[in-house]
Formats: C-alpha cells, sequence, structure tokens
C-alpha cells in the first residue's frame, strides 16, 4: 500500500496580540480572525506554542483599574501553510490587524 502523498507546506510562527479582562484571562480567541477570512486549504495545520499574560498583572492577579491599556497579552501560534497558498495566509494575517508578529519558520525552528 502507498503512503498518502504530503503536500509542500511551509510554517509560519505567528503572535496575536490578545485582549483579556480585569484577571488577565483571555477575553478572545486570537487565531479565529484568522480563520474567518482563511479559504480552505490555505491552512492545514495549527498549534499552539504560548501564552504572555498581560504586562499589568501585578501580584494580586487582577488589573488595577489604572493598568486598563496594559491588559493586552499575547499568544502565539505555528501554522502550516500550503506552499501555493503562502500569499493568501499572508495576506490573511496582514489585514487581520491582530497580528504583531509573523515568521516563516525552517525545518529546525519548529517544536
Amino acid at each position: 500500500m502507498r503512503a498518502p502523498r504530503q503536500l509542500p507546506t511551509t510554517k509560519y510562527r505567528v503572535t496575536f496580540m490578545e485582549r483579556t479582562n480585569a484577571a488577565g484571562e483571555p477575553s478572545e480567541f486570537p487565531p479565529d480572525y484568522l480563520a474567518i477570512e482563511t479559504a480552505d486549504g490555505v491552512v492545514l495545520d495549527r498549534t499552539f506554542v504560548e501564552r504572555t499574560e498581560p504586562a499589568a498583572l501585578h501580584s494580586a492577579e487582577r488589573l488595577e483599574e489604572d493598568d486598563s491599556f496594559l491588559s493586552v497579552g499575547s499568544e502565539t501560534w505555528d501554522y502550516e501553510v500550503a506552499d501555493k497558498r503562502q500569499d493568501d495566509f499572508l495576506a490573511v494575517v496582514k489585514n487581520s490587524r491582530m497580528a504583531m508578529e509573523c515568521l516563516p519558520l525552517g525545518d529546525d525552528d519548529s517544536a
């Protein structure tokens, strides 16, 4: 039996801005901003990498009223993108206005 043919892919690491509530808990799911706009067959897989809490969280684990402008953390995901659809993916990332960074990963960059 022949193994299924693998499509050539490129991996990208995307770091999203993540708004949070007063307790520092996410108030949205950043990857949804890409999923809504991305056509079928562009993203083949995505993997959660890490989450960074908002800078304003104090030892009380709650944001103070004056810190609300610092209630933004970040969430990082790795995306596996079909090679012939890279331009489509990058356009969606740019238009999302939620991505702070998008970097291509080499074979040795992924975990």
